[in-house]
């Protein structure tokens, strides 16, 4: 038996290996572009088989498709959706620019077991890939209303509720840590105390306005490209598929989807992928800064701040026994620098649009679902490896405190700033207590300064 069948397209007969669903687009494809490991990200092929299903209803409802075709395709959409059949959908992130042997490759996975489906069923109708399945499309419409689709499903699904869970656990360290009084830092030096609580809810303030950004970004991705079929004027697509097709995604999905008010727009430019990415960036950024802050404030043990405690999850060292790394916030900041080369990629990519079409689709969907894909898992991981587990090391953070000259701005109403830092200098300069130089200055008393000077009065 061979071991593969025989398609045909426009360009002639190509073989296709006989347990492959797929047709002779995609197979031209996968022989014509081995570039890379990275194939289409399936979230991306999920949000054209959306479109595929909309649009088979919205076509029997317009009465450009059969019953029975349209039973046909949405039962291998439903089919995989569910999983069923990942492992056909093989094609490269380096195609097309406009990723039309992606959408083919779907086109001819539904076709084929559709085909095989009204076979079993004994029925004559048959299925064509272009004229079926594609009814009333363009590559060009489909394959960005898709990016908007698998986007704004992965952040809203996946990213949002990492985030919120990350949040929370800072939530209950700020609650818990309310009275823990430390010293504060600028510049990389000592500054006035605050409570640790106060340090975290920045931290958790951080995640807040990051979940706002993402929302309010994202929520021009509602917009669809579909209807605006190969140009963005809808030929081929019937005056009303644009609208009843976004209206059928929106209900299939569960999200508010709504077409696009300007399809020529929607189909050569990606500004709001690139805002979205932006909001993503935002949140790198924080990420970043609250994963360095842990791995800083926990430093040591006996040689670096050592004001906190995480949690050792692993041997740190092949040689130095007992060391323990901060490799969750290592492993969370390594995402947030991928997060940043991926946004440069998409800006640079987005900005690319040539008159009616912009044809670098597919590396802008493929970094999107990445950045997404790692910020969720580096969270919730960043999360359940080190986030619930930081603990106070209340003695150091007493030490710091107790040693810091900035306790010295208090004196400021008192004494006047060139006073208080002549007592700061002193005691830096002999090595004295900031008690101690005071005392010997002579500008205030012992009483005085112990009124004065209460580290919990000054967060």
């Amino acid at each position: 038996m061979e071991n593969y069948r025989i398609e045909k397209d426009t360009l002639g007969e190509i073989r296709v290996p006989h347990d492959k669903f797929w047709g002779a687009q995609t197979q031209r494809s996968k022989e014509n572009f081995k570039i890379g490991s990275e194939v289409m990200p399936i979230e991306l092929i999920y949000g054209l088989v959306y479109i595929k299903k909309a649009a088979a209803m919205v076509n029997f409802r317009l009465n450009k498709l059969s019953e029975t075709k349209m039973i046909a395709i949405t039962k291998v959409c439903d089919d995989i959706l569910s999983g069923k059949y990942d492992q056909h959908f093989p094609l490269s992130v380096w195609q097309t620019g406009s990723g039309t042997q992606s959408n083919m490759n779907v086109n001819e996975v539904i076709a084929n077991q559709a085909n095989e489906w009204l076979s079993a069923q004994n029925q004559m109708e048959r299925i064509h890939p272009n004229d079926d399945v594609n009814m009333s499309q363009s590559s060009n419409d489909t394959f960005p209303t898709a990016m908007h689709i698998a986007g704004y499903k992965k952040m809203t699904e996946q990213l949002l509720p990492a985030i919120k869970e990350l949040k929370n656990t800072l939530l209950e360290k700020e609650k818990d840590f309310s009275q823990i009084v430390k010293i504060g830092r600028t510049h990389l030096q000592d500054a006035t105390p605050l409570t640790l609580g106060q340090e975290i809810s920045g931290w958790r303030f951080m995640l807040e306005k990051n979940e706002k950004m993402i929302s309010a970004a994202s929520d021009y991705m509602l917009d669809l490209a579909i209807g605006g079929t190969a140009v963005g004027t809808g030929i081929n697509a019937g005056p009303q598929f644009a609208i009843e097709a976004a209206k059928q995604i929106a209900e299939l999905t569960g999200f508010p989807f709504r077409p696009s008010e300007n399809k020529f727009h929607a189909l050569t430019s990606h500004d709001e992928i690139v805002l979205t990415h932006g909001a993503l960036k935002a949140l790198a950024a924080d990420l970043m800064k609250i994963a360095n802050d842990i791995r800083w404030l926990a430093s040591g043990p006996r040689s670096g701040f050592g004001e906190l405690t995480i949690p050792a999850n692993e041997p740190g060292s092949s040689i130095m026994p007992g060391k323990v790394n901060p490799t969750q916030s290592e492993a969370l900041t390594m995402v947030a620098c991928q997060v940043f080369g991926n946004d440069a990629t998409i800006g640079f990519a987005a900005s690319q649009g040539n008159f009616e079409l912009n044809v670098f689709k597919p590396v802008i969907i493929y970094n999107l679902i990445q950045t997404i894909g790692l910020l969720t898992d580096g969270i919730h991981s960043f999360n359940e490896k080190c986030a619930v587990g930081i603990e106070a090391n209340l003695e150091v953070i007493k030490q710091h405190v107790d040693r810091s000259l900035m306790l010295v701005t208090a004196l400021n109403p008192y004494i006047g700033y060139e006073k208080a830092a002549e007592i700061a200098k002193l005691a830096f300069n002999e090595n004295r207590t900031l008690k101690e130089a005071a005392l010997k200055t002579g500008y205030v008393t012992a009483d005085q300064f112990d009124e004065w000077i209460k580290p919990e009065n000054m967060v």
